[in-house]
């Protein structure tokens, strides 16, 4: 059974009552618990929207939908037993006092009856360069507990996950099972009618969920929320039993226990770990060369079966945290050299959120990265949802730049796709990329056609793979024709920012245009196709020109690029500038990047620079970092600062959104975008770097 707000609230003030948290970088507005793939997204929320401002006892973790996902935590101590995590009725909070977080980990610290301290790490590893690895869908739990007094104390813990994370149907009826390998034991869970590649709320509603953790000193049991909880609270250990009443997930709440007997603890911590994860076998369905098909998760062609990779990630703890130390040590290293403290505020809850939308498919010898675009609509590899997100995967490996790529060259180039500008998305639902064989996608022609071709050109100067620009040039040309056509003078149109509407004659928009044929002039000279290098540079410096005639309130103090050609009482975020800097085109004249940093601190508010003023109080975090990475250190340091400052004072209780007001750091009304992965946009300074 849940707890009620109220509920919830009274088990928050037992834990303020005798101790408050510090929160090192910031408090963020939702904490990553795990977080691997669009469906293993578990999160904390911590604004006061929704959240109990990061207390991790006395309340539930949840979805990144909001949905309550329950992951209890008690730990017995002396024969008393409170509550470390979740917020289960009828246990006393434990009190937090601190809590950190890095690119990898979330760690809290708590103490227990002031007698012993728990400290419990959530770590999402992330290894862009281990495919083996990353293609794992599981995430580690450690908890270590000691002594705070200085005496030994007899310590029982306990932690269960409940049959909620299998579906987004609470009417649904669950399936489990328990067993053991390798000296690993594990509850395995699963929704009972498995419907292969369907969503419900965004949750997936196929694979085997599993909760696992040493099998030595250990007790387990399924059963209702109250019947396994209150056996831990009343003995300090469960019944190796098993409920063999399949049911709804809402009916008596199953839920899967372990508690473990860690003994006499002093003051040397007593180590438990635990690991949760999702194994589907098939991963999503892709029209590609060979028609529709369904496509592997990519960890299959690792391992024999869901055991063998459970396993591997089980055992593999010790390599999997030294590694992630690395990427954080590596991450805090760059973003402080970078733009300071502030600035790893934001890298650092940027990297599993970025990486939680994406997920490893196929075989060694063919594999793809597919992305979700997570909670703006679901649409799958959507092309300008990517395009922001890549500055995190330029940063960490190129490669899977190219991996985002390759599933949208395959299906235009196979035909599946009639307009001759590049494609919005390869599915109006994840996880189905079923293409647009139609044509009706949502039109971004000159957004979607410089977005891929800057990527393309980024990625080879990063890699030095020309062969790739030759495999995809003929595809390149055409996408590049169109952008001769309507980039200086763009049609009414959508932007990326499909939200705020069409317009015509946008100025940002028509700058990435420009941008993407001069790109195209680089792709055409690295591949020796100089001809077509010299007509492309021509065109977009001729256009660049007169992009400045139009696109300038010179009159203005000061001076600025307005929204829409001829329309001198707008502004707005030039954003595509960034693309200048990052394919090294060397396009816009200086002076452009200096009228924009003096501008922007014109129009700032509390919490940052609004997005344009047909919203005024919108604004875009990831398009404002990728201002900040052009701009002058101070106007960069204040992008920066606002941004930071939003993190740790927002009201927002969701995962790092990219879209908020200005004036008072709250979602925009019906608007709630949350844990997109756009937000790797945060790295954009460190790509140029």
């Amino acid at each position: 059974m849940h707890l009620s707000l109220l509920g919830t609230v009274c088990g928050l003030l037992v834990s303020l009552a005798t101790a408050q948290s510090t929160f090192k970088p910031a408090r963020p507005p939702s904490i990553p618990l795990a977080v691997r793939n669009p469906y293993l997204s578990t999160w904390f929320p911590a604004g006061s929207q929704f959240g109990n401002g990061g207390y991790l006892p006395g309340q539930w973790p949840r979805f990144w939908t909001g949905q309550i996902v329950a992951w209890t935590g008690l730990v017995r101590v002396d024969g008393k037993t409170f509550t470390w995590m979740g917020g289960p009725s009828d246990f006393e909070a434990a009190s937090q006092v601190a809590f950190e977080y890095t690119s990898t980990k979330s760690i809290f610290t708590i103490e227990v009856d002031d007698k012993v301290t728990v400290k419990a790490t959530f770590l999402s590893p992330i290894t862009p360069n281990d495919f083996k690895r990353q293609s794992l869908i599981f995430s580690y739990l450690s908890v270590e507990v000691s002594s705070k007094d200085g005496q030994n104390h007899d310590v029982q813990l306990y932690t269960d996950i409940s049959a909620e994370w299998i579906s987004g149907d609470l009417n649904s009826v669950a399936q489990w099972d328990s067993g053991e390998v390798d000296g690993i034991s594990y509850h395995k869970v699963w929704k009972q009618n498995q419907q292969l590649l369907t969503e419900t709320n965004d949750r997936a509603e196929w694979g085997n969920w599993y909760y696992s953790t040493d099998a030595g000193g250990l007790t387990h049991q399924s059963g209702s929320d109250r019947t396994v909880r209150g056996a831990f609270r009343d003995k300090g250990e469960l019944g190796n039993s098993k409920d063999t009443d399949f049911r709804a997930i809402s009916n008596d709440w199953p839920v899967f226990g372990f508690a473990v007997d860690l003994g006499s603890v002093g003051s040397s911590p007593a180590s438990t770990l635990f690991t949760v994860g999702l194994a589907q076998e098939i991963a999503i369905q892709f029209l590609g060369a060979n028609g529709l098909n369904n496509v592997p998760s990519l960890w299959t062609d690792y391992f024999d079966n869901e055991l063998a990779a459970l396993s591997f990630f089980h055992k593999d703890f010790s390599e999997s945290s030294r590694l992630s130390t690395e990427l954080d040590s590596k991450v805090a290293s760059d973003s402080v050299a970078a733009a300071g403290n502030n600035y790893l505020i934001l890298t650092s809850l940027a990297v599993r959120q970025a990486f939680g939308a994406v997920q490893l498919v196929g075989t060694q010898a063919k594999h793809y990265l597919f992305l979700k675009e997570i909670s703006s609509n679901g649409n799958m590899q959507t092309v300008d949802v990517f395009y922001p997100a890549s500055p995190i995967f330029y940063y960490f490996n190129p490669e899977l730049v190219r991996l985002l790529l390759d599933p949208h060259f395959e299906n235009q180039e196979s035909g599946h796709y009639p307009n001759k500008w590049a494609i919005h998305d390869l599915g109006t639902h994840y996880p189905n990329a079923t293409g647009h064989a139609d044509g009706n996608d949502e039109h971004m022609p000159v957004e979607e056609c410089g977005n891929n071709i800057i990527m393309l050109l980024a990625y080879a100067q990063r890699t030095d793979n020309n062969d790739y620009l030759k495999q995809h040039y003929t595809i390149v040309k055409q996408w590049a024709e169109y952008l001769i056509e309507d980039s200086l003078l763009p049609a009414e149109q959508l932007s990326t920012d499909d939200f705020a509407g069409h317009l015509a004659n946008q100025t940002n928009l028509a700058l990435k245009g420009i941008i993407g044929l001069e790109a195209t002039a680089q792709i055409a000279s690295r591949i020796g196709e100089t001809a077509d290098a010299k007509n492309y540079s021509n065109i977009a410096h001729d256009y660049i020109a007169k992009w400045q005639d139009l696109g300038i309130n010179k009159a203005d103090n000061p001076s600025h690029t307005i929204l829409t050609y001829n329309n001198a009482s707008t502004h707005g975020l030039l954003y595509n500038l960034y693309n200048d800097r990052l394919v090294n085109t060397n396009l816009v004249p200086q002076s452009v990047y200096d009228m924009q940093s003096a501008f922007y601190p014109s129009v700032k508010d509390k919490y940052g620079v609004p997005l344009d003023t047909r919203n005024r109080y919108w604004t875009k975090g990831d398009w404002e970092i990728f201002c900040a990475a052009v701009a002058s250190e101070e106007t960069r340091d204040m992008f920066i600062g606002d941004y930071a400052r939003w993190v740790g004072e927002t009201p927002v209780s969701t995962p790092f959104t990219d879209l908020y007001n200005t004036n008072d750091g709250t979602h925009v009304a019906g608007i709630e975008f949350r844990a997109r992965p756009v937000q790797g946009g945060m790295f954009a300074l460190l790509v140029l770097k």
